[in-house]
């Protein structure tokens, strides 16, 4: 999964989408999550540095993480 090249996202986590004129907001998780897969992060390798730099339940961050890029696939965000 890959986030569009052409959303905008700002480092407050504001994520602007040209295309619709749309607007949405995240929080930090969120931000480094969309800069992670950015930079080409498979989902495996980004469960692993969540793991390795925040205390968090390995279980409860995934399903967080699945319910993020879900919706984001919904916001069509994200392409496949």
């Amino acid at each position: 999964m890959k986030i569009r090249s052409n959303l905008a996202v700002s480092e407050s986590g504001f994520i602007f989408d040209p295309a619709t004129g749309e607007s949405f907001s995240t929080n930090e998780t969120g931000r480094q999550i969309i800069a992670l897969l950015r930079n080409g992060s498979s989902e495996a390798e980004i469960k692993q540095f969540f793991a390795d730099n925040f205390d968090v339940d390995s279980n409860i961050f995934e399903k967080h993480f699945f319910d993020f890029l879900n919706l984001m696939s919904s916001m069509q965000l994200v392409e496949n």
